[in-house]
């Protein structure tokens, strides 16, 4: 037997050639490189690089897959252990460990093709009755009294939307209509929680919302008993159902729809207690400013007619008179003044010219007075030889007698 393998002449393969010809088998194969494959999620791990590795498996055999960063991104839910899903892709070898794996491209829960049929259908059934037309949606209150709250009281949307109201408006009441939120009884417990609310205790506005999940775990939201109760609520319903990427036709129907529970409650919250601190701080600076103005205006009316009753008051003619008064009493003192003036400047005058024809002032120069029986001689003819004269000097007088004319 060993001479027989020495000399066999059939050809030889190499690990890595054998590997190829068998991956090139089955990428030639139409049939698998376009596949639907069904089975349990097991072994699930996410990568670094965002690439998805896991074994989908049955009860008699297991499927590496792979599905990269690319397509993993656009994923409509979340892959987790357990779950059972379809993967679409193609049949392929990895030459290095020479395994045969499924290179997934699209992921999707068990049955959600057939589901989303009937998603499809409802939607264009109830779209054409125009329960979706936007012109029918009512407005959100900016600041509502009142917050009614849908959805399971166990939920993480609960306690999510309730810190969210807390922290934004504390002074909202909030009310719980309590109902579970999957499962088949859950479509008619969320329309009866609608219509208590509505009923027992009208809120301004209803949150209807629950956490994220499959399309199976999200079809309640997708019921149309559901979808005709959020239309026929007397409060504007804000959806908050699953994550951003989620939609059910309780959105479409919704008076808004918000991508989380989280952000429904912040959207039933446009006004936050910082909002009405800040509102409350703007008004009263601006009723301070108007209250400023107005005492200003009336200060200013005040001054006018203070000063009208100055101008017509009989103390202010009483003033303008004693001014005048005044005024006359100035000018009688000046002209008094220079009339008094003027006569001492005249009778200086006066005084002057005295001064100046006083004999006596005549005798200071050295002349004298001679008088003949108390007349003034001022003639030689007034005397004759023998007559007794008075002579008057500077510094007194004297008698004397004519005894000759010269």
């Amino acid at each position: 037997m060993e001479q027989l393998a020495l000399f066999d002449a059939s050809p030889r393969w190499t690990v890595s050639d054998l590997t190829r010809h068998l991956r090139l088998l089955l990428e030639n194969d139409p049939e698998l490189q376009g596949m639907w494959v069904q089975g349990e999620i097991s072994n699930l791990v996410r990568a670094a690089s965002g690439h998805i590795y896991f074994t989908l498996k049955d009860s008699g055999a297991a499927l590496k897959c792979v599905m990269w960063k690319g397509e993993a991104a656009q994923l409509k839910f979340v892959p987790r252990e357990g779950a059972a899903v379809e993967a679409h892709g193609r049949i392929s070898i990895y030459e290095v460990s020479g395994q045969y794996q499924l290179y997934v491209d699209s992921l999707r829960p068990l049955g959600e093709g057939v589901l989303y049929q009937e998603f499809l259908r409802l939607k264009a059934l109830l779209e054409a009755e125009g329960l979706f037309d936007p012109a029918r949606k009512r407005p959100i209150p900016e600041l509502p009294k009142r917050i009614g709250i849908v959805t399971s009281p166990t939920g993480a949307a609960l306690r999510d939307m309730l810190k969210t109201l807390q922290r934004r408006m504390p002074l909202t009441e909030v009310v719980l209509s309590p109902s579970p939120v999957q499962g088949d009884e859950a479509p008619q417990a969320l329309v009866r929680a609608i219509q208590a609310l509505n009923e027992s205790m009208p809120p301004d506005v209803i949150l209807l919302g629950r956490g994220g999940g499959s399309i199976e775990d999200l079809w309640a939201f997708n019921d149309e008993r559901l979808v005709r109760a959020v239309v026929a609520s007397r409060a504007p319903v804000i959806s908050g159902v699953g994550h951003e990427t989620d939609f059910t036709l309780v959105d479409f129907a919704a008076d808004l729809r918000a991508a989380t529970p989280t952000a429904a409650a912040e959207l039933a919250t446009a006004l936050t207690v910082l909002d009405l601190k800040q509102t409350l701080v703007e008004s009263v600076r601006m009723l301070a400013e108007s209250l400023m103005d107005l005492l200003d205006r009336q200060q200013t009316l005040l001054d006018g007619i203070q000063t009208g009753l100055r101008f017509y008051s009989p103390l202010r003619r009483i003033d303008i008179e004693q001014q005048r008064l005044d005024d006359f009493g100035r000018h009688g003192n000046a002209l008094q003044a220079h009339r008094l003036e003027l006569a001492g400047a005249r009778l200086n005058g006066l005084q002057n010219r005295l001064a100046a024809l006083n004999p006596q002032a005549v005798l200071e120069r050295g002349y004298s007075l001679v008088t003949k029986d108390e007349k003034v001689v001022s003639s030689r003819s007034q005397v004759r030889a023998g007559d007794n004269l008075r002579v008057r000097v500077r510094d007194g007088s004297f008698d004397a007698r004519v005894t000759g004319k010269g």
